[in-house]
């Protein structure tokens, strides 16, 4: 790496970012994505690229640029990465959670994890073998997208739809939620790789009843009806099934750990896997959140309808399933429609692009072993495997034992550690050497 190298850019990169408010509040509110769009193509302008910047409507954009290969034969490659967040709340916060500071070896703020550290790290790697004049050995095609936190319809979804061509002749990807380490012991730590994620069904549940005066009885009530549903779906605990990813993450931990594990009975293993617990444990069966309610407008006035929003994520393989269970659950007077469904994405841990993951982060970790694991929630790549592509998480981060990364995620003073980003471009430079 050169003088003005990467590891020495990310950071402040990152702390850029992270100042640029992008909350995505969903239904198009919020500041939108135009500031990072343009924030990002002047990085990617400054090293010689000609980056495009595409607006699906006004104030949602993304950047999306190409950098050729010294085998323009080969396939390319696609980075990809989300520049909008989720929303935060200042006040809650050790730190403002716009303010990019440093602080007890962390880089703080929304995004630090979800994940403008990978676009910081992407961009860090990129000017520097630009600079540099270090050509990766096939095209690679950098995608910096928007509204990933609502499913991607205003970024991803938007350019797979209308501008196909930018990706043309690309295979294979790496995104977001991947690469992250667990530390096993003092020799030992697994790189959780993203092979896997959950399909989704965001959906609103609506009950319609007879409306009254509040101070009569009423046995057609449809917050009554609503929320003896809603809790039934919120108490379910759907059957345990351990798809082929999950096998393979649940074999290598065995041998981790040293000790037979029993998919049937995870209580004691999801104990010992500290922060990744709450994603690892969400992958073992289908879920269903309820998270919102609405109902009436007047406290004396029995309301007509009650709604409720429920966050529906299903195993690969299990769609059919999850569905017949939520409707046994729910039951005749509850109907349900989607607001937002997509698909659930499995792929397999081998071939050219996994051994160059082994191999990059080995070469900066001696005790490195990456393996294969389900993501609980999705991200852009469910559009990208529209177009055929094999795309992995694998946004590689060396992180303290101590720290709950998955509690990062849409949580309360998200960080992420200097040295980690530090980490993540060493790694993900390597990585491009031999991808």
């Amino acid at each position: 790496m050169s003088a003005e190298s990467a590891e020495n850019e990310v950071v402040d990169l990152c702390r850029d970012l992270i100042r640029i408010d992008t909350s995505n509040y969903g239904n198009n509110e919020g500041p939108g994505e135009r500031a990072a769009a343009e924030y990002v193509a002047e990085k990617l302008a400054e090293v010689g690229l000609e980056p495009q910047i595409f607006e699906s409507r006004p104030g949602r954009a993304s950047t999306v640029a190409r950098i050729a290969g010294e085998d323009p034969s080969r396939p390319a490659l696609l980075i990809h990465g989300h520049t909008d967040v989720v929303p935060a709340n200042a006040d809650d916060w050790t730190h403002h959670p716009f303010s990019g500071e440093i602080a007890d070896g962390c880089v703080w703020g929304r995004g630090a994890v979800d994940m403008k550290d990978m676009d910081a790290m992407t961009l860090a790697v990129v000017r520097d073998r630009l600079r540099t004049g270090r050509k990766p050995p096939r095209d690679v095609v950098l995608a910096f997208l928007a509204d990933e936190e609502a499913g991607g319809v205003y970024g991803a979804r938007h350019l797979v739809d209308n501008h196909a061509d930018l990706f043309e002749g690309v295979t294979e990807a790496i995104g977001e939620v991947g690469g992250f380490s667990f530390t096993v012991n003092e020799n030992l730590r697994l790189y959780l790789v993203e092979t896997a994620q959950k399909g989704m069904h965001w959906m609103r549940l609506t009950v319609d009843g007879t409306a009254g005066h509040g101070s009569m009885t009423n046995n057609d009530n449809a917050i009554t009806e609503l929320c003896e549903a809603v809790a039934r779906l919120g108490r379910h605990k759907f059957p345990v099934r351990v798809t082929k990813t999950v096998r393979s993450f649940l074999d290598e931990l065995s041998d981790a750990l040293g000790i037979e594990l029993d998919p049937e009975n995870m209580e004691e293993t999801l104990t010992r896997l500290g922060g990744i617990a709450k994603i690892i444990g969400a992958t073992l069966q289908n879920t269903a959140a309820p998270t919102q309610l609405g109902a009436g407008y007047k406290v004396n006035v029995i309301p007509g309808q009650a709604t409720a929003h429920v966050d529906g994520r299903f195993l690969p393989g299990h769609e059919e399933e999850f569905l017949a269970d939520l409707d046994r659950l729910l039951g005749p007077r509850v109907k349900r429609e989607d607001v937002h469904a997509d698909k659930a994405l499995e792929t397999t841990f081998d071939g050219a692009l996994v051994d160059a993951m082994q191999s990059s982060l080995r070469a900066e970790d001696p005790i490195a072993h990456a393996v294969p694991y389900m993501l609980s929630g999705g991200t852009d790549a469910k559009s990208f495997d529209d177009l055929g592509i094999r795309c992995f998480g694998f946004a590689p981060l060396k992180l303290p034992p101590e720290l709950d990364f998955a509690g990062m995620f849409h949580g309360v003073d998200e960080r992420v550690p200097v040295d980690g980003l530090q980490f993540g471009v060493r790694v993900l430079d390597r990585f491009l050497d031999q991808a």
